[in-house]
C-alpha cells in the first residue's frame, strides 16, 4: 500500500525522492507516531515535501488516495451522521423560496441575538432555531435568502450575509501549466518592453555599422537587455464559493507569474476591506493594511482583482456587512479606494457571464467598477489587456 502511495504522489507532480520514501518507511517501524490518518498525514508530509508551496498539492493528492483505500474495504453497516443531516433539506420549489420572507439587516441580527439566547438545544430541519436542513435563516445545510451559517457546511446557495466559524482557505498553485497557454497569450497584450540597465546584450546592427566605419576593426556595441516593465497589483478572492472555480483562477495565476516580471499579489476573501494578505495560512496572523498598500504602489501600476463577485450586497453597502468581521466601512468605500489610486484596473470574474444578470451583487460592483469587469476567458482577458494597456 506505502509503494502505491509513493507512485500515486509522484502521479500528481509531486517530486518525491526514493531517499525521502525509505526514510518514512524507517520512521514507520520505529513507533514515533500514533497508528491514526492524521499522524500519518502529518508524518508523510513532514518527510515527503520539502517544499511548503507543494502543500496544497499535497492534500489533494492524499485525499484521492485515501478515497481510493476507503473504497477497498467493506462498508460501514452505520449510516453517517452527515448522510442524515442532509435528509432534513428540503427540497424548495422557487415559489417556496419567494415565500420565505427576507428579514432585512437590522432584523436579522436582533432575531439572531434572541435565537442565541433562548435555544437549548440541538435542532434539525425546522424554520425558527438555529439548526441543520431546513428554512431557518440560523444554521447551515438548507435555504434562506438572507440567512446566518452557523458551523458546518453551505446549502450551496451562497446566500449566507454572516458565517460564524473560523475559515481556513489555501493559497492558489502558481505553478499549473496545463491548459493555460491561451491564458499566457492573451495576457501577453498587456506586456511593455523598455531597455532598462546595465548593456548586456550585443546590438548586432550597430556593431556592423561601427566596424564598417571603423575600416573594418571590429567595435563592439552593446545594449541594455529588454525587459518586461509592466507592474501588476493582483487582488485575489479565496474561499467560500471561489472554490469552485480554483482550477481556472490557479491557470490564470499561472499565467501571471510567467507574463509579468513586477507582479504583486495579495487575498480578499468576497470583497476588499482594511486588510487584505498574502498567505493563506496565516491570514489571521499575518495581514497587510489596506491603507498601506494603497500608499506603496504608485499609480504606474495597474490593478487586476479576481473575484466571482458572488456575496451577500450587505458586504458592499452595508457597515459590519463582511460575512467574517465587523467592518467598520462598506465595501464599496474601499473598492472605490482602489480605483481612485490606481485608475488602470479591471476585474475579472471567473462565474460564467451568463449567470451576472441574476447575482445582485455582481451588479453592484460591475456599477462600481463603471463595467470593467471581463469573464475569465480568452476572449474575456484580451478585452481587460486592451483596457489596462491604454
Amino acid at each position: 500500500m506505502l509503494t502505491d502511495f509513493f507512485y500515486h504522489l509522484r502521479a500528481h507532480k509531486l517530486p518525491v525522492s526514493v531517499q525521502e520514501y525509505l526514510t518514512l518507511l524507517e520512521v514507520l517501524r520505529s513507533d514515533v507516531m500514533a497508528p491514526t490518518l492524521d499522524d500519518f498525514y502529518q508524518l508523510a508530509r513532514m518527510t515527503l515535501v520539502k517544499d511548503e508551496t507543494l502543500f496544497d498539492r499535497y492534500d489533494l493528492a492524499f485525499a484521492s488516495f485515501y478515497k481510493q483505500v476507503e473504497a477497498a474495504f467493506p462498508a460501514d453497516k452505520e449510516i453517517p451522521l452527515d448522510w442524515l443531516i442532509k435528509q432534513f433539506q428540503k427540497n424548495l420549489s422557487p415559489e417556496d423560496k419567494a415565500a420565505i420572507e427576507k428579514l432585512g439587516w437590522d432584523k436579522l441580527m436582533e432575531l439572531f441575538k434572541e435565537r442565541l439566547e433562548e435555544q437549548k438545544e440541538r435542532h434539525a430541519g425546522g424554520s425558527k432555531w438555529i439548526g441543520t436542513g431546513g428554512s431557518s435563516p440560523f444554521g447551515h445545510g438548507g435555504y434562506h435568502p438572507e440567512g446566518i451559517r452557523v458551523g458546518g457546511p453551505s446549502g450551496g446557495n451562497h446566500s449566507a450575509v454572516k458565517v460564524w466559524e473560523k475559515r481556513e482557505f489555501r493559497d492558489y498553485d502558481d505553478q499549473q501549466e496545463l491548459g493555460i497557454r491561451n491564458f499566457k497569450m492573451a495576457l501577453r497584450r498587456l506586456r511593455h518592453f523598455a531597455r532598462e540597465g546595465a548593456e548586456l546584450e550585443l546590438d548586432l546592427d550597430h556593431t556592423i555599422l561601427k566596424t564598417a566605419k571603423n575600416a573594418g576593426f571590429l567595435d563592439l556595441q552593446m545594449v541594455p537587455e529588454r525587459h518586461n516593465t509592466v507592474k501588476v497589483l493582483m487582488l485575489l478572492d479565496v474561499g467560500g464559493s471561489m472554490d469552485e472555480h480554483i482550477a481556472r483562477v490557479e491557470e490564470l495565476f499561472s499565467a501571471a507569474r510567467s507574463e509579468f516580471r513586477h507582479l504583486e499579489v495579495y487575498y480578499f476573501h468576497n470583497c476588499p476591506y482594511e486588510s487584505l494578505w498574502q498567505n493563506n495560512r496565516r491570514r489571521y496572523s499575518e495581514r497587510f493594511d489596506t491603507w498601506d498598500i494603497l500608499r506603496r504602489y504608485n499609480d504606474d501600476w495597474r490593478l487586476i482583482i479576481v473575484g466571482d463577485a458572488t456575496m451577500s450586497p450587505y458586504e458592499i453597502l452595508h457597515p459590519g456587512g463582511s460575512v467574517e468581521h465587523n467592518n467598520k466601512e462598506t465595501g464599496a468605500a474601499w473598492l472605490q479606494r482602489l480605483l481612485d489610486t490606481w485608475s488602470k484596473a479591471v476585474w475579472l470574474n471567473p462565474e460564467p457571464e451568463g449567470y451576472w444578470q441574476y447575482r445582485q451583487s455582481i451588479a453592484l460592483i460591475k456599477n462600481i467598477m463603471h463595467d470593467r469587469m471581463y469573464g475569465v476567458t480568452v476572449s474575456g482577458l484580451e478585452r481587460a489587456m486592451q483596457h489596462l494597456s491604454k
